[in-house]
């Protein structure tokens, strides 16, 4: 049913924005790693609702309960279960779309697919089903870290037209990142983002943007060629959270425009013998493989489908009519998409770094 990811750092997510609650089961996390169960809250705490003015007002504390895998704060190797129940459910404020299809929203193509759908709240479709990804992301960062030292932090780059352009992957911190409700770490281009958002969501409509990513010392050799390449495997990660419509790495869509002169990342004489380059328009991944460079990526999310303007629409009948939506909905989903990027490429990363000493590390 498309609800697992990864193939050696394996999770399996669940449940409903409107059910008893939502989690994930992590399988293949290595045993002996030293776990923070508070590391996994903060980074669902990023996520949550209700956060900040310029998000969904829905209240949920998302306490994340873990279940089993853990001994004294030690992963066994055995799966780790991890469940977040749900608290402020209302059902009724959907009650219109239980016949009226929401337009660009998952509900048609759900109904045609399955000829029956979870329309409270979105279903599997919503967002807060990232509550398990964010949770295992979690656990993700915390075993690269310990592994290699390696680093994931995302930031929102643009707001609708609004985008912070002098931001520097090399060096931008999570302090930064979290100085703001809109986790832009430019602060003068963030507070012109969270007065754009607060606009369009009065007049009852939503805007999208795109979030940038960077990856600090990532170990070298992750991905494989042909079909597993490592930005494959992240393009489909970020691509499968809910709302997103562009996936580029490193100089991208830009990078089209310059000649093989320009966009070639020469390599540098280093004492060591590691690889590095002068330049990084690969974004740290080469052939399908990391090659030691920060890894840099970005992700387009289109404005919330969901929104209180009047629209044009069917029934599931197929008749015409036209729908407001009612419920609590993000007006921007990015905000609350920076801890959503951040886990699925850590586990992209985790799953290859496993991958890679399974493969070659015997000799």
């Amino acid at each position: 049913m498309g609800s697992s990811f990864g193939q050696l750092f394996r999770v399996s997510t669940f449940g409903e924005s409107h059910g008893g609650g939502l989690g994930v089961i992590v399988d293949g996390c290595p045993p002996r790693l030293a776990l923070d169960p508070e590391a996994i809250q903060a980074e669902l705490d990023r996520r949550k609702p209700g956060q900040s003015r310029i998000t969904t007002p829905r209240k949920e504390a998302d306490r994340v309960e873990i279940l089993s895998g853990l001994l004294d704060g030690v992963t066994l190797g055995t799966p780790i279960a991890m469940v977040v129940r749900n608290k402020d459910q209302r059902p009724g404020d959907y009650s219109e779309m239980a016949v009226a299809f929401r337009p660009s929203h998952a509900d048609a193509t759900y109904q045609a697919k399955y000829g029956i759908q979870a329309r409270s709240g979105g279903g599997r479709a919503s967002a807060r089903e990232t509550i398990g990804r964010v949770a295992a992301g979690a656990i993700a960062k915390q075993l690269l870290a310990r592994a290699h030292g390696t680093e994931v932090i995302a930031w929102v780059k643009r707001i609708h037209t609004i985008e912070a352009s002098s931001i520097d992957p090399a060096s931008v911190t999570i302090e930064a990142v979290e100085g703001n409700i809109v986790r832009c770490p430019d602060a003068a281009c963030a507070e012109r983002m969270i007065e754009r958002i607060e606009a369009i969501g009065r007049e009852g409509d939503s805007c999208g943007g795109v979030i940038e990513c960077v990856v600090r010392q990532a170990p070298v050799g992750l991905g494989m060629p042909v079909f597993d390449k490592l930005e494959a495997d992240l393009a489909k990660a970020v691509m499968s959270l809910p709302a997103t419509k562009g996936f580029e790495i490193g100089s991208g869509f830009a990078g089209t425009l310059l000649r093989g002169s320009q966009h070639n990342d020469a390599f540098l004489a280093t004492e060591d013998g590691s690889l590095r380059t002068a330049t990084n328009n690969s974004g740290g991944i080469q052939g399908g493989i990391s090659n030691g460079e920060t890894i840099v990526l970005r992700v387009a999310f289109k404005p919330t489908a969901t929104i209180r303007k009047a629209q044009q629409t069917v029934t599931s009948s197929g008749e015409a009519t036209v729908l407001e939506a009612k419920g609590r909905h993000d007006p921007c989903v990015l905000p609350r998409a920076v801890p959503m990027v951040e886990a699925m490429v850590a586990l992209v990363l985790a799953d290859h770094l496993l991958r890679q000493q399974a493969q070659c590390s015997l000799w």
